[in-house]
C-alpha cells in the first residue's frame, strides 16, 4: 500500500447530509478529491485553525494538542487508512519524547482536527484514494442534482464530454437534453 499525501481544498456545508459538513481534500499529484462527510464540531475546529482565528478559550481539540506538547508528544502524520461500507477510519501517528511512533485509531475529522494544528501531513492509503476519489468531472455531475440551469452551454457541453468518457449515459442524457433546450 502506498500513501499518497492530501491537502484541504475545501469545507462547505452538505447537501447529501444536512447538518452535516463535507471536507475536501486533494491527492497532490493525480489531482483526486477525497470528500468526507464531517460533523459541525469537527468543522469548526478545523475552520477556526485554518483561518487562524485566536479564541478565549481552547476548543476540545486545542486543549488535547495542549496535553500531547505537556507530555512532550506530537502529532507527525494522520492517516487515512481504510473504508468499511462507506466509513473512513484514520490513524494519528504519534511521536512521543523518545521517539517512538503510535498509531492511535480516531475519526478522520478528528485526526485531521488536531492534525492541522501541528501542521502535519495528511495522508490517505492508494486504495482509499482509488475507491472514493473523485474527479473534477465527477464533482461536476455531483453537484449538479437538478441544477443544470446554472451551467453554461459551453460548460455543458464540456461536462458532457466529460461523463460520456466515464460511460455514464443517464446522466448525459439528462446534460443533452438541457443542451438541446438551450439551443432551440
Amino acid at each position: 500500500m502506498e500513501k499518497k499525501e492530501l491537502q484541504i481544498i475545501a469545507l462547505s456545508t452538505s447537501e447529501s447530509s444536512p447538518g452535516n459538513f463535507v471536507l475536501v481534500m486533494e491527492e497532490l499529484i493525480s489531482k483526486l478529491r477525497l470528500p468526507i462527510i464531517i460533523g459541525a464540531f469537527e468543522s469548526q475546529a478545523i475552520a477556526i485553525y485554518l483561518e487562524r482565528m485566536n479564541l478565549p478559550r481552547p476548543l476540545t481539540h486545542d486543549l488535547f494538542k495542549n496535553t500531547l506538547t505537556a507530555l512532550e508528544a506530537t502529532v507527525s502524520e494522520v492517516l487515512i487508512h481504510n473504508i468499511i461500507d462507506g466509513v473512513f477510519h484514520a490513524w494519528m501517528i504519534v511521536k512521543n519524547k523518545e521517539g517512538n511512533e503510535i498509531k492511535i485509531d480516531a475519526r478522520p475529522s478528528d485526526a485531521i482536527a488536531l492534525g492541522v494544528r501541528y501542521d502535519c501531513p495528511i495522508y490517505v492509503y492508494d486504495f482509499v484514494l482509488t475507491e472514493a476519489g473523485i474527479t473534477e468531472s465527477e464533482k461536476k455531475l455531483n453537484l449538479l442534482k437538478g441544477s443544470l440551469a446554472s451551467y453554461s452551454l459551453a460548460e455543458l457541453e464540456e461536462l458532457l464530454q466529460d461523463i460520456l468518457v466515464k460511460e455514464d449515459y443517464e446522466s448525459a442524457a439528462r446534460i443533452r437534453d438541457m443542451i438541446e433546450r438551450r439551443k432551440k
